[in-house]
Order: structure tokens, then C-alpha cells, then sequence
């Protein structure tokens, strides 16, 4: 399959802090989880500071002085201090989880508004597999960091800072060897990630590129193999899986160099605390109660810069993912209505075209000074060859898009002064292409209303000629139709969204092609139920056949992006030799 979508553009790769803290602020709605488990996070400090004291107790005063009263007392205190420890542990664990997961809920609810609020053009450039990867990976690295990175970060700074100072009022030697290799250690974690983030950010991308590779191959599937082109597309595939193994592979090697020094030094440095204070309890100059404390600690200390290692890579990958996401976030729609918009009240369904120019991304003119007027009640057949402005009329009435220059009016209201739900509320269209959700049959014809009965449903289904084939099904309109309606040929796809327009009741009816994928006898039935429900609403109707010509009140034909010609099927006949020409080739049956 080619690729037709543009890239979605990324943020610079610079300044990660912005995309970070405005991770972080999404906390803002959970700052009293967040709080508390910041001083569960301290109180987990203090006992585990607290702890080799203990563990120097009992060396000291019960195993050296052989006091079993003082060492059983001992042993049951560091039992219960181990057991708060990880009371307190659980308790945060799990309030870092509720306060992460609810982050994730608010962005992948943030990231889907957005994403329905941004207009045609956005996702005429986007790629799905990009938006999906976005949505699911990125959000979830986002959720580390807002849970488990930050908090082990905090933690970790706050108890070498606590395990430092109780280093100093025990041995201040000791204290400032163990300490030498530290500002060491914290310079490989920060090249580790000045490498690593930069590749977190390829690796991601090309992630979603590879996903959309398998998204569109998936929806296309039919496609490739009509064309017998799996041996391409596999490889098309391998190649994009290549360049991720690629990345892959950079990252592990940048992993393997940095995370195996750090524990050297960290294992380097317990060896010299251990031969110096092995040195001074010989000496008499600490006792061995204080050496274990100290060794214990200093496996505190060791451990927060060991897991640096692991923390600064997910904290770059977050940081790599608020970019992407955000840049979603920050996308601007290019519909959007005015500052002072109102309400569309009930509409006549007069729709006038002044002087409309449209052209899809500043490329090609669609549309050139378009001029025409449809009266209340009129249904106006869009004639033309592909790539004349039919399909985008259909689209510039309920704004998908929005005119590059002049203006479109309902009733003499400019469409960009209403807002964009009370416009489309009286605006009932069924696209070329027929779009059914993995739903029911009731479900999908409903779909957009509420409270809608069943008889209603049935009413719109039998309108649209689609009730006999829904209840010859096994379970009726509760039947499940399949991701995208597979299940469904195109005819009864289209039949049910032309239920699915009919059941709104709209003042604007808008059919693109609405009948080109069923037979001639279904097109009749079709046709005969139109023009019922027509009546009294406005619309407009792509022409691909002399049937839905001869029910117009008015042919539109369009040429250059102009009104070429208008009239009726008869009229245009005797005056339009363009129209004459299109008919004798394409329309006469």
C-alpha cells in the first residue's frame, strides 16, 4: 500500500523540562494523593534511617555483650519497624498507582477531545498508526513518570541526604570517603541521559511508524492480496522493523556501557568503606556495630545512584513521549467557530455559496468564486467530473473543512457565527465512504441521538429499505456488524447509514453518492422513499446516476470549481452541451 499521509510534526527535541513539568501538572487534580504520598515517601525515609541504628543496637549491646534480654527486646523492635517500613511502602505504592493511573485517564481522555475537535485536514495528514501509538505507549511512559519516576527521584535525593548526615554524626571519615565517588556516579547518570533520551525520542517515532505499516496494511488487506503484493508489504514491514531493531539496539548499548559502571563504582566504593572501617575496628577507633550500621547504609546511599541508572532512561523516554503527546494537545484545528458564536436556531434551510474559494492544504484550487442558492425544500443534484468540487460542497456546508475565502450562509447566517454542534444537529449526511462502528444495527442507526425508541429506529430502517434484510439476520437489530460493518455488504451499509440520516430529521440533507453501492431494483425502493422524505428539508445530492438527475428540482453542473451550468434535466439537455456530454457517456441508462 502507499503511504499518503504526511508525518505528524514532533516538538523540537530540545528543552525537555517544559514537556515534563506540563506532565507533572497534570498531578494538579490529584495534589492531595500526591501529598500524601510524598510524607509517606519521607516516613519511609526515616524508618529505613532509622533501621541500621537499630542493627547497631543489636550488635553492639546484644550480640558483643552477649545479652540475650537486650537482643530478643531488639530483635522484636527491628521487627516492627521492618514491618511499618512495609506498611508504609504498600500504602504508597498504592497511592502513587491512584494517583498515576487517574494522570493517564485524564490525558487519554484530553488526547481523544482533541482529537474529535480537530477538523478533517488534521486527520487528512495524520497517520493512525502514529495517533494510536501515541494514545497507548506514550501515555503509559507519561504515567511513570508521574507515578513511580518522580516519586522514586524524591525519594531517592531525600534519603542520600538523610543517610548522609547520619554517615557524619557517626564517623565524618568515613562519611566523606564514602561520598568522594558519589558526584562520579551522578555525572554517568546525567551523560547516560543526555544519550539516551535523544534515542528514547527515534525510538518512539519510529514505533509508530512501524504501526502504521500494520494498521494500514490491516485495513488494506483485501487490497494487497488482490494485488498479490504480500511478499512487498512483508518487506516494506521488515524495513521499518529493522530500524526500530536498530534503535533498539543503540539503546542497549548505551545501557550496557553506563548501568554496569555505575555498579562498579558503587561495588568500588563499599570495598574502601569496608578495608578502612575494618582498619578502624581493629583499632578500636569503631566499634563493629557501627561498621555494620555503616555498611548498611551505605547500601542505602549506593542504591538511589544505582538506580539512576534505571530511573534517568525512563525519565528521557517520558520526556521524548510529552512531546509527542503534545503535540496533539497543541494542535489548532482549522475549523473552529468565532469568539462570539451562537446557536443555530431552527432553520427554513436556505443555503447560499458567496464567491467560495477552497483549496485542500494551499495546494490546488477546488473551489474558484463559487456562486449558487438553494431555496428551503430544494433538492439540488452536484453533477461533474472527479476532482470538480462536488464532494467538497457536501463537505464546507457542516464546516469539515472551512472556505479558503468567501462565505457560506443558512438562512442568511454565516456558518462561521453558530457553533459547530448546533450546525451539524440539523444536518443529516451519508458519506462516500460508509463508516459503521464494531456496534449493533439498532446502535449504529441511533448513533448521535438519545432516547430514540424502537419503533423509530425501525420507521428510519424501513424508509431506507433496510428492514426486510435486518430481520432476515439471526438476531435482528441486535445484530453486531462487525469492526467497520465487515459483515455488512456495501449496499446494506449504506442502506443503514441512510437510516442512520433519515432517523435525525434533518433541515439539510446531505448524500454523497448515497446510492451508489446497491442494485437497480434497491436504488428504485430507495429513490421512492427519498423523495417522501425530502420533503420540506434542503438537499443536495452527488449524482452518479440518470434516476437521481430526474428527482432534482435542480442540476448543478460543475466544471473548473464554477457553476458551469444549472437547470433541470430537460433544460440542461437543450442548453448544455457539457451536460450533454456527461449524460450520453456516463448517465443514460
Amino acid at each position: 500500500m502507499v503511504k499518503i499521509a504526511a508525518r505528524i510534526p514532533l516538538s523540537q527535541k530540545g528543552a525537555p523540562s517544559s514537556s515534563l513539568l506540563r506532565s507533572l501538572s497534570f498531578l494538579k487534580k490529584y495534589r492531595h494523593i500526591a501529598a500524601g504520598v510524598y510524607v509517606l515517601a519521607l516516613a519511609s525515609n526515616g524508618l529505613a534511617v532509622f533501621i541500621p541504628q537499630t542493627i547497631r543496637w543489636i550488635v553492639d549491646a546484644g550480640i558483643i555483650q552477649q545479652n540475650m534480654h537486650i537482643l530478643g527486646a531488639s530483635l522484636l523492635g527491628l521487627l516492627g519497624l521492618t514491618v511499618m517500613k512495609g506498611l508504609v511502602d504498600f500504602v504508597l505504592g498504592r497511592g502513587t498507582e491512584m494517583a498515576s493511573q487517574g494522570v493517564a485517564y485524564d490525558i487519554r481522555n484530553a488526547i481523544y477531545e482533541k482529537l474529535s475537535a480537530l477538523s478533517f485536514s488534521y486527520h487528512d495528514r495524520a497517520q493512525t498508526g502514529q495517533l494510536l501509538a501515541r494514545s497507548i505507549s506514550d501515555v503509559e511512559r507519561i504515567r511513570f513518570l508521574t507515578g513511580r519516576g518522580i516519586l522514586r527521584l524524591f525519594q531517592h535525593s531525600t534519603l542520600l541526604l538523610l543517610t548522609f548526615v547520619a554517615l557524619l554524626l557517626m564517623n565524618a571519615q568515613l562519611a566523606l570517603l564514602s561520598m568522594m565517588l558519589i558526584p562520579l556516579l551522578l555525572y554517568i547518570a546525567y551523560r547516560f541521559g543526555r544519550i539516551y533520551r535523544p534515542l528514547s525520542l527515534d525510538l518512539q517515532h519510529q514505533l509508530a511508524e512501524m504501526t502504521s505499516v500494520l494498521e494500514q496494511n490491516l485495513r488494506g488487506a483485501k487490497i494487497v492480496k488482490a494485488f498479490a503484493q504480500e511478499d512487498a508489504e512483508i518487506e516494506r514491514f521488515e524495513k521499518e522493523n529493522g530500524k526500530w531493531f536498530e534503535l533498539a539496539q543503540a539503546q542497549v548499548v548505551a545501557s550496557t556501557k553506563h548501568i554496569p559502571l555505575l555498579d562498579f563504582i558503587a561495588s568500588l566504593s563499599t570495598v574502601f568503606i569496608i578495608w578502612l572501617g575494618g582498619r578502624l575496628v581493629i583499632e578500636k577507633g569503631l566499634t563493629l556495630g557501627e561498621l555494620v550500621a555503616f555498611t548498611t547504609y551505605l547500601g542505602q546511599l549506593i542504591t538511589p545512584v544505582r538506580r539512576l541508572g534505571v530511573i534517568v532512561p525512563a525519565v528521557a523516554m517520558a520526556s521524548a513521549a510529552g512531546e509527542r503527546i503534545f503535540s496533539i494537545l497543541d494542535a489548532q484545528s482549522e475549523v473552529t467557530a468565532s469568539p462570539d458564536a451562537t446557536e443555530l436556531p431552527p432553520i427554513s434551510g436556505r443555503v447560499r455559496f458567496e464567491d467560495v474559494s477552497f483549496s485542500y492544504f494551499n495546494q490546488r484550487v477546488v473551489l474558484d468564486k463559487l456562486n449558487f442558492e438553494a431555496e428551503p425544500g430544494e433538492v439540488v443534484a452536484l453533477l461533474g467530473a472527479t476532482g470538480s468540487g462536488k464532494s467538497t460542497i457536501i463537505n464546507l456546508i457542516p464546516r469539515f473543512y472551512d472556505v479558503t475565502n468567501g462565505r457560506i450562509s443558512v438562512d442568511g447566517i454565516d456558518l462561521r457565527d453558530v457553533t459547530l454542534n448546533s450546525l451539524r444537529d440539523q444536518i443529516g449526511i451519508v458519506l462516500q465512504e460508509t463508516v459503521l462502528f464494531a456496534a449493533s444495527i439498532r446502535e449504529n442507526i441511533a448513533f448521535g441521538l438519545e432516547d430514540v425508541n424502537d419503533n423509530a429506529v425501525i420507521e428510519a430502517a424501513k424508509a431506507a429499505q433496510a428492514h426486510d434484510f435486518i430481520m432476515a439476520m439471526p438476531e435482528g437489530y441486535d445484530t453486531e456488524v462487525g469492526e467497520r460493518g465487515v459483515t455488512l455488504s456495501g449496499g446494506q451499509k449504506q442502506r443503514i447509514a441512510i437510516a442512520r440520516a433519515l432517523l435525525k430529521n434533518p433541515r439539510i440533507l446531505l448524500l454523497d453518492d448515497a446510492t451508489s453501492s446497491v442494485d437497480t431494483e434497491t436504488e428504485r425502493l430507495i429513490q421512492i422513499a427519498l423523495e417522501r422524505l425530502m420533503l420540506g428539508r434542503t438537499s443536495f445530492i452527488i449524482a452518479q446516476r440518470l434516476s437521481t438527475v430526474r428527482m432534482a428540482d435542480r442540476v448543478l453542473v460543475l466544471q473548473g470549481g464554477r457553476v458551469a451550468a444549472a437547470g433541470t434535466h430537460e433544460e440542461l439537455l437543450r442548453k448544455s452541451g457539457l451536460y450533454a456530454e456527461i449524460y450520453y457517456r456516463n448517465l443514460r441508462e
